[in-house]
């Protein structure tokens, strides 16, 4: 495919910038930095990266979280995108554990509200997407609280140990090779 667009799921903020839940834009934020492309404001409610010699368009919503679907028509109908297989969604997931990641091709949206909008508003389910591990909440704690945290400096550095592994198969994918892309990124296996 000539381009690759990335939706990254996340809430605009100071407040939320190193929160569980904005773990896809902080993967956003490492394939920027990857492709020496820097975020600016979008023609709709988004960020977006790009640049000539990218093949990555990478978008952040600017929604908020539970919105995220009103973005990604905007993206689709300003980006002329017919093929849901150009358009990458990256969230963050509870159901996995802690730095472990999974690339899909369709799904349901597994309980993940800014997924959930995504879906409501494309009416597809079949989207790719890459889901980003962030743990369990610890007994007693609930959902929302535990998505609104920051990760810990150790966390985080567990999450984004798998950072070059996301943009490698990411980079498979987009070249067409996408059993290799799904077998890369689903084997990662995050240190302990």
């Amino acid at each position: 495919m000539e381009h690759l667009f990335l939706l990254a799921l996340g809430n605009p903020g100071d407040e939320y910038a190193f929160t569980r839940h904005n773990a896809g834009w902080m993967l956003a934020d490492y394939i920027a930095y990857r492709e020496r492309l820097k975020f600016r404001p979008g023609k709709g409610d988004f960020w977006i990266a790009e640049g000539e010699h990218s093949k990555f368009a990478i978008l952040k919503p600017t929604t908020y979280m539970n919105n995220s679907g009103v973005a990604a028509v905007q993206i689709i109908e300003l980006y002329g995108i017919s093929d849901l297989s150009e358009l990458v969604i990256i969230l963050d997931d509870v159901n996995l554990p802690l730095g472990k990641m999974r690339f899909r091709l369709k799904g349901s949206d597994g309980g993940h509200n800014g997924l959930k909008s995504v879906l409501y508003h494309l009416g597809d389910y079949r989207v790719p997407r890459l889901r980003l591990g962030i743990g369990a909440p610890p007994q007693g704690m609930s959902l929302r609280d535990y998505v609104l945290s920051e990760f810990t400096d150790d966390e985080f550095e567990t999450l984004r140990a798998g950072f070059p592994t996301a943009y490698d198969g990411l980079k498979l994918y987009l070249d067409g090779q996408t059993d290799r892309a799904i077998q890369l990124i689903n084997s990662w296996v995050p240190a302990n």
